[in-house]
């Protein structure tokens, strides 16, 4: 299964608009009617179900200049137990932000079945004056179940550029023994889920401080930023606590960096 979705936006005299439009199954976007003074609206969703291994799914997104787009995802995504010889599950998201433009990036969480095998990248090139915010978590199995993800493969990379430089790499690699590599010192220990947001901006490094008091009562939960970038990282044995803790931090940083509403899409509390 090759899934994929492309998505662009431009802004024009009565606000941002869409200039091109790509699905092919299992990718379906849908076009909520958008709240006022928010950005436009998409939502994301896979018809399949879930995912396994050898599919494939790849996500393009780009806001011409001034353009303002918010993405979500419709639920959960369910990564399934991949068979012996099957080629990991690739998940390829990259985004593009022309001069002035706001795009939000909303994923709902991953869950990862026991024996899963996954490798997500995402891109974004920013050029100068865009912002954006993207938001990606990880669940260790269906915690609800009594189940857990210990043997498979999550490789999670990300990359970001600013008019076509990198200014930061990132990735999280766990193969095989799942829980014994998750003990190592660069690792998240006993944790179940983890979440990592980004905010990629020129303005990126006054939300530090507003991002770090609302962390201060989490338990598993830091942030840095440097060179126009805004880096939030959290963790939990808890993975409905993590999902309303990402989700207040996402409401938080959207307030702060553009003044709109502190909250996130209702697609995220269906």
């Amino acid at each position: 299964m090759a899934g994929a979705t492309r998505l662009r936006v431009q802004l024009d005299a009565d606000g941002t608009r869409l200039s091109d439009l790509y699905q092919r199954a299992p990718c379906r976007l849908l076009f909520p009617q958008s709240e006022p003074g928010e950005p436009l609206h998409a939502v994301l969703l896979t018809t399949s179900g879930g995912l396994t291994g050898g599919d494939r799914i790849e996500v393009a997104l780009e806001a011409g200049a001034g353009a303002r787009l918010q993405l979500a995802t419709q639920a959960a995504e369910k990564l399934y137990r991949a068979r012996e010889h099957d080629e990991p599950t690739r998940v390829d998201i990259e985004v593009r932000a022309q001069p002035g433009a706001w795009v939000e990036w909303l994923a709902q969480e991953t869950i990862l079945f026991d024996g899963a095998r996954l490798r997500r990248r995402f891109r974004a090139d920013i050029a100068p004056g865009a912002r954006l915010l993207a938001l990606e978590s990880s669940v260790f199995g269906r915690t609800a179940m009594g189940e857990s993800f210990t043997q498979g493969l999550l490789h999670d990379a990300r990359q970001v550029r600013r008019d076509g430089r990198l200014v930061w790499a990132d990735a999280l690699h766990l193969e095989g023994d799942i829980a014994r590599a998750r003990t190592r010192p660069w690792g998240i220990g006993t944790a179940t889920a983890c979440a990592t947001l980004l905010y990629a901006a020129e303005d990126a490094g006054r939300l530090l401080e507003p991002v770090r008091n609302a962390l201060s009562e989490v338990s598993g939960a830091g942030a840095t930023a440097f060179d126009g970038l805004l880096v939030a990282r959290l963790w939990s044995d808890n993975a409905r606590a993590l999902r309303a803790q990402v989700a207040a931090l996402a409401a938080l940083v959207r307030h702060e960096a553009a003044g709109l509403a502190p909250r996130l899409p209702r697609v995220w509390h269906c």
